[in-house]
């Protein structure tokens, strides 16, 4: 009787019969038994997997599929394609990142809060008889007969870049500069009263609170006079009389850190006004009223993106006024006709050029005009 392990058909011939000869150690390594030949499966491979030698030697099962999963084996040349592959997914990923970094610049985080606005108002005292007459006639004899009209005498000059700003960041911190100047100097309903909106848009949002009590309730503290942010005329004593304002000065831009920029403007501004109750045909009612502005604008990366300003100070001298009143809430021009009034410590010539006189008081005279065709003197400090 045939053994577990036994041939199928007995012992072949020529093999010992024993036992324990047909069982060596040898032998049994490579004898199945009958329930592991019956439970194999044959698998006969594709085309494709007996291919070259990039083919797999063995078919893994899946998991799923019934039957216990085999091993899988990978030739090197499958590894090297996936780490090609790898590698080349994370170059094309940092290409991208480093594509949409220079397209799109990350802003640098602001600053820090805008800095209030300092103001100081000096009105100047006429000395003489202020003169009248039809503006055209006005402007020809007074050393404004050069300047140009509007907006045309505020010229920005050459831009360059700084060490921490391109050449086009210096222009728009320029150019906002100016539409600054134009809004608050030169807008009719600005210079009325009747408008604060044009003024305010360009102001950084940190100070449009302060910008806000001093358009409700102006004071000549220093920090919330109207006349420290814009020009504007008292409306029951003066109105313009001419919408071509007289304007000259010059701007000047410097870096002050690393993300800061610093705009100066002086700008001397021409008006002809008369009474607010006079009719506005008469021939000789007009005369002339003199702003010299001097304004120092600061715009950090955000305030260039937005478009805005941070005014930081404001020197304006302004006359003829009576230096008993207050230019707070607006100016109030001694008109045509009228004589000399209570003068201040010294006289002050808005139309000088350089950096204009400040004042030791609140009051100041308004020095003779320099005839058309002579070069104004600054006066000594």
């Amino acid at each position: 009787m045939a053994v577990p392990g036994d041939p199928p058909d007995g012992t072949p011939e020529g093999i010992g019969g024993g036992d324990e000869e047909f069982r060596s150690d040898e032998y049994r390594s490579v004898v199945f038994d009958e329930d592991f030949v019956r439970a194999a499966r044959l698998q006969e491979f594709s085309a494709q997997e007996r291919m070259g030698e990039h083919a797999r030697a063995v078919r893994s099962r899946s998991m799923w599929s019934g039957g216990s999963p085999r091993p899988r084996t990978s030739t090197p040349g499958r590894g090297a394609r996936q780490g090609m592959l790898l590698v080349l997914l994370i170059a094309v990923t940092f290409a991208v990142a480093v594509y949409m970094g220079l397209s799109n610049p990350a802003l640098p985080p602001a600053t820090g809060r805008a800095e209030p606005l300092t103001s100081t108002v000096v009105p100047l005292a006429p000395s003489t008889a202020v003169p009248g007459g039809r503006p055209v006639d006005l402007y020809a004899k007074s050393p404004a007969a050069d300047y140009r009209v509007g907006a045309a005498g505020i010229n920005l000059p050459g831009a360059r870049r700084t060490h921490h700003f391109t050449e086009g960041q210096v222009v728009t911190a320029l150019s906002i500069a100016k539409d600054y100047l134009v809004q608050s100097s030169l807008d009719p309903d600005v210079l009325a009263g009747a408008a604060t909106r044009p003024v305010r848009v360009l102001l950084d949002p940190d100070q449009t609170d302060q910008f806000d009590r001093s358009m409700t309730t102006p004071s000549g503290d220093g920090r919330h006079a109207v006349t420290g942010w814009l020009v504007r005329f008292d409306p029951g004593t003066a109105v313009v009389a001419d919408t071509r304002v007289r304007v000259s000065g010059t701007l000047a831009i410097d870096e002050v850190s690393a993300d800061v920029l610093e705009v100066i403007t002086d700008h001397t501004f021409v008006y002809a006004v008369r009474p607010a109750t006079g009719s506005p045909a008469a021939a000789d009612g007009a005369s002339l009223f003199t702003v010299r502005r001097e304004l120092k604008l600061r715009f950090d990366r955000e305030d260039l993106t937005a478009r805005r300003a941070e005014l930081v100070t404001a020197y304006v001298m302004a006359g003829p006024q009576d230096c008993s009143t207050d230019p707070a809430e607006g100016f109030r021009p001694v008109l045509a006709g009228a004589g000399p009034t209570t003068v201040g410590p010294a006289a002050s010539d808005p139309y000088a050029s350089g950096t204009p006189r400040r004042t030791a008081g609140l009051c100041g005279v308004l020095a003779p005009p320099t005839p058309a065709g002579e070069a104004p003197v600054s006066p000594a400090p």
